[in-house]
């Protein structure tokens, strides 16, 4: 009977295990996170969609501003307009960015640690930057203008030069990163059935890229269509959608038409940015535990050529930022080139002086701070929380979503949002809080994308561990999380203020006279014809930037020998 019994017994209700302290805290903060970004994003680009369906009365008057807009020639001009520069710069640079990328990965040239680092010179630099240096080369007192044929640089040609030199490094490392993950089995055994070189870069190198060809083309058509400070300074009177919405809302104060503008810009971000998640989902792995890394051979002739190519393309980078700084240091050009400090006295200049750069180190060390603080504990949140799926999807939306806004798009909606007189937080406008609000969320996704694959490296038992020893969750995080994900804590603050210091399109409309940036000065000095001052403070903004590189860069080799043994064995 009493094995009867005992086999008839009920068993145990599984239940879900109690949720602990530490949870609890996680999902509050999660929910607290997820109201952050819907009022910074979510909010004010609905701020932006709703004023551009209404008058200047304020009255709701449907899709009349977009026919108006598309009716007039002029407007609808810009966008073909765009549509032809960003194309063509995008071409472009894809094909001399894999050049330069394919020079670096798959030959045994010389030098290449030299032309990795000269490639990178652009992102130091605000986009207004290579325009300038374009005006002194090929403007109408240029030292090269002849060199065009009688065409004018301020148009469609300096545009698409200047975007190509801005974007250039964007481009190159995504292509860089592709041609690295490489098989070179596959090329063993192209070796070995006697393929020509031209057939196994036809069969093997080009397949193995294309996502990445892809995904850089996207990437850096969004950069171009959506920029600002180039055309702004080399343009002239080719009207891209950038500049219409400059002139719509700083020119005109025609803020409907300028919501109007932004909306036409944002459409394609959006769809380059779509079709760029459609490509990375269709990526397959293309390495395997058995791989082998490629290991190019000596080829004297190739070697030679790439060599002289990266030779070329390096000297328009440096040249570019030489013809700047020394365009800073002449004391009037054309007419009197002798060098002295004249142009860096930006307190005797119209665009904001001295002041403004010690503003944009405020702002961009606030960037850095807070930007890390928020993003590397978001991403923490997000990866080491358990359950609550459904809030955590939602933050890996929000996080995603900046990318496809552009900075000038996202200035325009913090200006219907955060201005609306019953908005509480209308005390952010005109602040510095609001430009690193800006920045913040306008260089969003990269850094969380950078968190998220730092943390993504460490084992979930780290956190199981101390839970089981009932140690406290932020005492785990700050002994052992941190510490092991520093590099990447680095990283992120690193970009966070280059970023911030050479932006334009993400402040243009945000700043104050209080809080007038350098970017921003460059801009306003270039506007009133002191092209030599502006560019003093675009290589002020580049010195600074190259300092924080190199700090980043001693601190990172340090952290790595003393405190992170462990990763190297």
């Amino acid at each position: 009977m009493s094995s009867i019994a005992q086999s008839t017994q009920v068993p145990p209700v599984l239940t879900k295990p109690k949720l602990s302290p530490d949870d609890w805290v996680m999902r509050t903060l999660i929910i607290v996170a997820i109201i952050a970004l819907f009022t910074v994003i979510v909010l004010p680009l609905y701020s932006m969609l709703a004023k551009s369906a209404e008058n200047s009365a304020g009255e709701f008057i449907g899709l009349a501003n977009f026919i108006t807009y598309f009716n007039s020639p002029a407007l609808f001009k810009s966008i073909t307009n765009s549509l032809f520069v960003s194309g063509t710069s995008s071409i472009t640079v894809l094909f001399l960015a894999f050049l330069y990328a394919y020079a670096l990965t798959r030959t045994c040239m010389r030098c290449k640690a030299f032309f990795n680092i000269v490639a990178l010179i652009p992102l130091l630099a605000p986009s207004l930057l290579s325009a300038i240096s374009l005006v002194y080369v090929f403007g109408n007192q240029g030292i090269a203008k002849s060199w065009l044929f009688g065409e004018s640089i301020y148009g469609p040609i300096g545009i698409i030069i200047g975007l190509v030199i801005w974007v250039f490094p964007s481009a190159l490392m995504i292509i860089k990163t592709s041609l690295q993950t490489t098989d070179g089995r596959l090329y063993e055994a192209a070796t070995a059935m006697r393929s020509t070189p031209l057939r196994t870069f036809l069969v093997v190198t080009l397949p193995g890229v294309k996502y990445g060809l892809i995904s850089a083309l996207f990437i850096v058509f969004t950069l171009t269509v959506t920029d600002f400070g180039v055309a702004k300074v080399i343009g002239g009177q080719y009207n891209v959608l950038a500049t219409d919405l400059f002139k719509q809302v700083i020119g005109q104060q025609n803020f409907q038409m300028g919501a109007v503008v932004g909306i036409v810009l944002l459409f394609p971000a959006v769809l380059a940015f779509i079709a760029d998640r459609y490509v990375q989902r269709k990526q397959v792995s293309l390495l395997s535990a058995r791989s082998v890394p490629y290991t190019p051979k000596p080829s004297t002739i190739k070697d030679n050529l790439f060599f002289i190519y990266c030779t070329l393309v390096s000297a328009v980078l440096i040249g570019m930022l030489a013809m700047a700084a020394y365009a800073s240091f002449v004391t009037f050009w054309p007419y009197d080139q002798s060098l002295s400090l004249t142009n860096y006295q930006f307190d005797l200049m119209d665009g904001g002086g001295w002041g403004a750069f010690t503003n944009s180190l405020r702002m961009a060390l606030y960037t850095a701070v807070f930007g890390t603080l928020f993003i590397f504990g978001t991403a923490y949140l997000v990866e080491k929380c358990r359950g609550f799926k459904g809030a955590r999807t939602i933050i890996q939306m929000f996080t995603l979503l900046p990318m496809a806004v552009p900075g000038m798009v996202l200035g325009l909606s913090y200006i219907f949002f955060f201005n609306a007189p019953n908005n509480p937080l209308n005390f952010l406008y005109g602040s510095m809080a609001i430009m690193v609000i800006s920045c913040v969320v306008h260089f969003y996704t990269v850094s969380h994308i950078t968190a998220v694959t730092a943390l993504k490296q460490m084992d979930p038992e780290f956190e199981s561990v101390g839970a089981s020893l009932k140690v406290p969750l932020y005492k785990t995080f700050f002994r052992v999380t941190l510490p092991m994900c520093l590099p990447a804590v680095l990283d992120i603050s690193t970009y966070l203020f280059t970023t911030a210091m050479t932006t334009v399109s993400a402040v243009i409309f945000l700043y104050s006279p209080d809080t007038q940036l350098a970017s921003v000065a460059v801009l306003n000095m270039e506007g009133a014809g002191d092209i030599a001052p502006a560019a003093a403070m675009a290589m002020m903004i580049v010195l600074t930037s190259a300092c924080v590189r190199l700090l980043h860069y001693f601190l990172t080799r340090g952290l790595r020998r003393k405190h992170l043994l462990w990763r190297t064995k």
